[in-house]
């Protein structure tokens, strides 16, 4: 199995998919989803690694740096529609890139219909 590093839009892990197949590659890729805790830190670590943050992203967390509830549950509701559209897709995994932050990943698991096994 193989995990993408993170990524916005749900084109760009189809067409690494698709590349990937083409190229023979058989193993199962897992997408790589990052919530956004912080819009600022996911642009400095996009520029690392070379991932697109798209205008449209940027313009939703415009003004929320000083409103933490808000912009949870802007970046809960955006990983959340990602998911459900790479699902759409025959995604059937993901990996969220929680940086030590599970609680955001816990309310999109929560909001995609999925809760924790209640204890035997």
């Amino acid at each position: 199995r193989a995990i993408t590093q993170f990524f916005f839009e749900p084109e760009t892990f189809f067409r690494f998919r698709d590349d990937a197949t083409k190229a023979g590659i058989t193993a199962e890729i897992v997408p790589g989803i990052m919530p956004v805790m912080s819009f600022a830190a996911v642009q400095k670590m996009s520029a690392m690694c070379g991932t697109d943050v798209p205008a449209w992203m940027a313009r939703l967390f415009e003004g929320l740096d000083e409103h933490p509830a808000a912009r949870q549950l802007v970046a809960a509701t955006l990983a959340a529609e990602l998911c459900r559209k790479l699902y759409a897709g025959d995604v059937r995994q993901f990996h969220f890139y929680t940086l030590n932050r599970a609680e955001l990943s816990y309310a999109i698991c929560h909001l995609l219909g999925v809760r924790p096994k209640e204890a035997a």
